[in-house]
C-alpha cells in the first residue's frame, strides 16, 4: 500500500527496501538502523521509517534533513535518537497534513506509514514539493531514547549499549568501536581471552571471559566468541549457533555491556 502511495505521485520513483524485520514496537531498533544505514546512500536520498507505536496519538510526524544531506520521513518517538547522534540534524519539520496527507484519509488514523510518510515522502522526493514546503519548521529537538554511549572508563573497562540482534543467527550487535577494544592492547589476532559482562536494567544477564576472535570458525562449534563485525563494531556470536537464544540477552537502550582484559 505504502509503495502503491508513492507510485502514484510519481511512478518513476525508484523505492528500495531497507528491511521489513524490525522487531515490533522496537523504535530503538529502527533508529539504530537508520543510523547505520542512511551514509551509504547518495545526498538528498528519502528515508520513510515506519515504527510507531503512538499511531493516531499526538505525537508529531517529522520529517528531517540531516546533516550528511538526507531526508527522513517519521514519527518524532524516539527513532531519530541515532540519527542525531551520527549524522546530526540541520532542520526538522512538522509534517502539514492538511496538505501533505493521501486525499480522502483524513478519518483513519492507524496507518500513517501509508497516509502521511509514504504520501509525504514521495512528494519530497519527486521534487513535488520542497523541504520548506513539509510544514512548520520546528526547534532543533527531538524525542530522545536515553543509551549508554561507548566509552572507556578509568579501570580499562569499555562500557556501551546492545543494539540490536543479528538475526536469523542470534548475534548480539553493540554500538562499542573496534578502536576502543583495540587501544586495551587487545587483538583478534591473539584469540585473547576478554572480560564480558551484559546487564538488563541494572541486573546482569550474562559473566564470562570469551575468546576475541577473528570470525566465527575460530572456535569450537557450540562456543562463545567477541568478534568485530563488518562495521567495524564489537559482536558477540556462538559459531554454528545463536548467543541471543542460548544466553537469554536481548537488545534496546537498556541493555548493557562492559568489555575489559
Amino acid at each position: 500500500s505504502m509503495k502503491g502511495v508513492a507510485l502514484g505521485v510519481d511512478p518513476n520513483l525508484q523505492i528500495h527496501d531497507l528491511t521489513h524485520h524490525i522487531e515490533p514496537f522496537n523504535v530503538w531498533q529502527a533508529s539504530y538502523m537508520l543510523a547505520g544505514t542512511i551514509d551509504y546512500w547518495p545526498e538528498g536520498t528519502v528515508f520513510v521509517s515506519v515504527v510507531d507505536p503512538g499511531v493516531g496519538t499526538d505525537r508529531k510526524s517529522v520529517v528531517v534533513k540531516t546533516g550528511s544531506g538526507h531526508y527522513v520521513v517519521t514519527p518524532d518517538n524516539g527513532s531519530l535518537t541515532l540519527v542525531a547522534d551520527t549524522q546530526g540534524i540541520r532542520e526538522i519539520r512538522q509534517i502539514d497534513e492538511t496538505v501533505n496527507r493521501r486525499s480522502g484519509s483524513e478519518d483513519s488514523h492507524t496507518f500513517h506509514g501509508r497516509d502521511v510518510y509514504a504520501y509525504t515522502g514521495a512528494r519530497l522526493a519527486a521534487g513535488v514539493i520542497q523541504f520548506e514546503e513539509v510544514g512548520p519548521l520546528l526547534k532543533p529537538q527531538i524525542e530522545r531514547l536515553r543509551y549508554q554511549r561507548p566509552k572507556t572508563l578509568d579501570d580499562g573497562v569499555v562500557l556501551g549499549s546492545i543494539t540490536h540482534m543479528e538475526m536469523p543467527f542470534g548475534n548480539v550487535v553493540t554500538n562499542i568501536p573496534r578502536s576502543l577494544v583495540d587501544a586495551l592492547g587487545l587483538s583478534p589476532q591473539d584469540n585473547a581471552a576478554v572480560f564480558v559482562e551484559i546487564s538488563h536494567a541494572g541486573r546482569q544477564v550474562f559473566k564470562q571471559s570469551i575468546p576475541y576472535a577473528p570470525s566465527f570458525g575460530h572456535v569450537d562449534q557450540g562456543s562463545p566468541l567477541l568478534y568485530s563485525d563488518s562495521l567495524q563494531t564489537i559482536g558477540l556470536a556462538v559459531n554454528s549457533g545463536n548467543f541471543a537464544e542460548q544466553f537469554k540477552v536481548r537488545a534496546g537502550a537498556d541493555w548493557t555491556i562492559r568489555l575489559g582484559k
